[in-house]
């Protein structure tokens, strides 16, 4: 398929540059096929059944944003991609001389960093104080948001651009599909016997970057890190041997599940992926997903395609369009009925 075919017109207007006044307070648009049905995320508990699984990436979003300046004095900006260990991270960097092996750069006017070596568009950084890098991230760095939004972080996105239950530390950007979960929300979800397992997969900000082929066999991924804890695998298998769904909440979380299974059952562990979902690909595990509305022309926007159908994503898109909701990150959400599902 080529680029092209995951284009869609979408208003300015229509992209969400805050979250909403209450967390939850979103639309939900209910995808089965050509049944589209407009509701409010509040109803989503009505959507699954006791006995379902749920998985939920717990990532955290680091404040991955970093200002500085070189030792000439030129302004630096790092944006953090992977943390390596408590000293050293991948980052990108922009500046206006990009710096080289054994270049220092002072963040923030009190943390000290050398460049130790390059790789294609990341550059290598090894902070030299004492402290762990998550501490000189949290005390001096800035969230950073998606490049859509355009405005500055302010105090509450701090918390909003982050779900409720993040507890691992690594990620760049948010599982957004899950910003819309509330403690109430989850506490119900138990109550009616929905079973809440959960996935680490550490999102790098390679999740926005465009698609610039036009025949999508050609792109190139971004690799991220994910890991399948056993209780999950075990939920999961639990959940099929006794005829219930499984759904995904977020692609993320569809990521590592279907990354995990590409031996053809899903095992537990630790793995790197670059995993890349297009139409035509074979699911394995996911019987539903929960996701925002996405990017024209990204990798995400043909995962989708993939799992609810080319024809289906283009038409429920339109349908968001004209009945105008939020989209991306801040955006409403869709409930998405596997394709090859629908009916069954």
């Amino acid at each position: 398929m080529q680029l092209s075919d995951f284009d869609y017109d979408l208003p300015d207007h229509l992209v969400a540059q805050h979250p909403p006044a209450e967390r939850g307070a979103s639309r939900l648009l209910h995808v089965a096929g050509s049944t589209l049905t407009d509701t409010q995320f509040s109803e989503f508990i009505h959507h699954i059944n006791a006995g379902d699984v749920m998985v939920f990436n717990d990532t955290r979003v680091i404040k991955a944003r970093l200002f500085g300046e070189k030792e000439s004095g030129g302004k630096v900006e790092a944006l953090v991609e992977r943390v390596i260990d408590a000293h050293t991270v991948w980052a990108h960097v922009r500046a206006s001389k990009s710096p080289k092996p054994g270049n220092k750069i002072t963040f923030a006017g009190r943390w000290q960093a050398e460049m130790v070596e390059r790789d294609d568009a990341l550059f290598k950084l090894r902070f030299l104080d004492a402290e762990n890098v998550f501490d000189i991230l949290e005390a001096s760095g800035k969230l950073p948001l998606p490049p859509y939004i355009e405005r500055d972080t302010d105090s509450d996105d701090d918390s909003r651009y982050q779900t409720v239950y993040a507890r691992e530390q690594g990620a760049v950007a948010a599982p957004t599909a899950g910003l819309h979960f509330t403690e109430a929300m989850l506490d119900a979800l138990r109550a009616k016997g929905v079973t809440l397992a959960y996935v680490t997969l550490h999102v790098g900000a390679g999740t926005f970057q465009p698609v610039r082929v036009e025949n999508i066999a050609d792109h190139k991924m971004h690799s991220e890190i994910y890991e399948i804890p056993p209780a999950t695998v075990d939920a999961i298998a639990a959940a099929h041997a006794s005829g219930r769904k499984v759904l995904a909440v977020g692609t993320t979380s569809m990521r590592a599940l279907e990354s995990a299974a590409q031996g053809g059952e899903l095992v537990a562990g630790r793995g790197e992926t670059d995993i890349f979902i297009t139409p035509g690909y074979q699911f394995k595990v996911v019987d539903r997903l929960l996701t925002n509305f996405h990017l024209p022309k990204s990798t995400l926007l043909m995962l989708v395609s993939a799992f609810a159908g080319v024809e289906t994503i283009r038409n429920a898109y339109r349908h968001a369009v004209e009945h105008e909701y939020r989209f991306f990150s801040y955006g409403d959400a869709m409930l998405l009925e596997r394709a090859d599902h629908v009916g069954n």
